[in-house]
C-alpha cells in the first residue's frame, strides 16, 4: 500500500460544534498551517506550538497521538496524527514514531496527544510512553523537544513541567 499517514481521513470534529463553528476551526487551522509551514517558518516559542496543537487535536472526541517534525532550524516539516484510539486511550508504538521521524528527515520532534476528558495532567502511561519514545529517538540523534497534552484550557507541556 502506498498510503501514508497524511492520507488517512481526519478524525471528525466533535458533534457539539455547528457546521459554521467547524468551518471556522478549519479556517483557523489553515491560517496557522500557512504560517507554520512556510519555508522559513520557525517555532519561536511554546505559545505558537500550543495554539497550533490545540486547534489540531482539541476537538477530537477520541484520543489521538501525533508528532510535529522539525528541521535543524526548528522549521516545521510536518504534523502527522499517527495513532487514533478510544475515549480514554490510544495504542502508541515508539517504532512507528521512529520510522515516521526518519521518513520525514526530522532533526527534532514534538509529541502531541489529546485527552478527550479535558484533563491535561499526564497519566503514568503518558510518562512511560514519553520516556520510551524519547529514549528510542535519542538513540538515533533525534531529540524530543516537548510533549503536549491537549484538553480543556492550555495544553500541558512536559518540557515546562520539567519532565523532559
Amino acid at each position: 500500500m502506498d498510503q501514508t499517514y497524511a492520507d488517512l481521513p481526519a478524525i471528525p470534529i466533535a458533534s457539539r460544534f455547528t457546521v459554521k463553528e467547524q468551518n471556522l476551526i478549519q479556517r483557523a487551522i489553515k491560517v496557522l498551517e500557512s504560517r507554520l509551514f512556510q519555508r522559513d517558518a520557525v517555532l519561536n516559542g511554546v505559545d505558537e506550538v500550543r495554539q497550533y496543537v490545540r486547534l489540531k487535536l482539541g476537538t477530537n472526541v477520541n484520543e489521538a497521538f501525533a508528532i510535529l517534525c522539525l528541521d535543524n532550524a526548528h522549521r516545521v516539516i510536518c504534523f502527522e496524527t499517527l495513532f487514533k484510539g478510544t475515549i480514554d486511550q490510544a495504542a502508541v508504538y515508539p517504532r512507528v514514531i521512529l520510522q515516521r521521524a526518519l521518513a520525514n528527515n526530522a532533526a527534532a520532534v514534538i509529541l502531541v496527544h489529546n485527552h478527550p476528558s479535558g484533563r491535561t495532567n499526564p497519566s503514568a502511561a503518558d510518562r512511560t510512553i514519553t520516556a520510551q519514545i524519547t529514549s528510542a529517538l535519542s538513540s538515533i540523534g533525534i531529540p524530543v523537544l516537548d510533549h503536549f497534552i491537549v484538553g480543556q484550557g492550555e495544553p500541558y507541556s512536559f518540557a515546562q513541567a520539567g519532565l523532559l
